[in-house]
């Protein structure tokens, strides 16, 4: 694994902490959760069933250009564009576990 992978990678680990961590704000959770599931559907849309990790960063890498307006029409909460990192960061962490070189 290059090291701008693993870079990615732990960007990803520390989004999805962030995000676990908006648990005890169930208000906040909720718009998160709402904008997790618009990211995951775009996400599945860009890279398909079939990706590598690899593939993934490079999605990742121009997801803030693709996901803002989906997320901003579909489920935009008071904070979303500041939320968004986040959302990404987690989406991404989730999904990273489908592509065809996952290796935790």
């Amino acid at each position: 694994m290059t090291d701008s992978l693993e870079i990615v990678r732990q960007e990803w680990e520390e989004g999805n902490r962030r995000f676990e961590a908006a648990r005890d704000d169930r208000r906040r959770y909720a718009w998160l959760l709402a904008q997790l599931e618009v990211v995951s559907d775009e996400l599945r849309k860009r890279v398909g069933q079939t990706y590598t990790l690899s593939e993934l960063a490079a999605a990742y890498h121009e997801a803030d250009r693709w996901a803002r307006g989906p997320v901003e029409e579909r489920a935009p909460s008071p904070d979303w564009a500041r939320d968004l990192a986040i959302v990404l960061a987690a989406a991404f962490h989730a999904y990273q576990r489908g592509a065809v070189d996952y290796l935790s």
